[in-house]
């Protein structure tokens, strides 16, 4: 997927942007998105569905603003994360 500027910020708000376009006109969006990344990650905290995903990505963290190489590493477990929520929704075919 192209990300604009292939910035984690323009990725996160394409994502939004989707799940609010697809819920109002009645589709599932990314409904159970963030519930799913909790089961995933094992634990609950305050933090928005991005928040989850860094905490998956790079475990303990510290700051919203990521070095380049935190940002990638993000980028790369965020795909692989909606992926495997997709999949095991019934969103995509499971990958072979």
């Amino acid at each position: 997927m192209f990300v604009l500027g292939g910035r984690l910020a323009g990725l996160e708000a394409f994502l939004e942007g989707y799940d609010q376009h697809a819920r109002r006109h009645g589709g599932p969006g990314l409904q159970g998105w963030t519930e799913w990344l909790i089961g995933r990650r094992g634990k609950t905290c305050n933090h928005h569905w991005s928040g989850q995903v860094r905490h998956i990505a790079l475990g303990a963290w510290d700051r919203w603003e990521l070095s380049t190489e935190q940002e990638e590493l993000v980028i790369d477990t965020l795909f692989n994360l909606l992926d495997e929520y997709l999949a095991e929704r019934g969103g995509l075919p499971s990958p072979s």
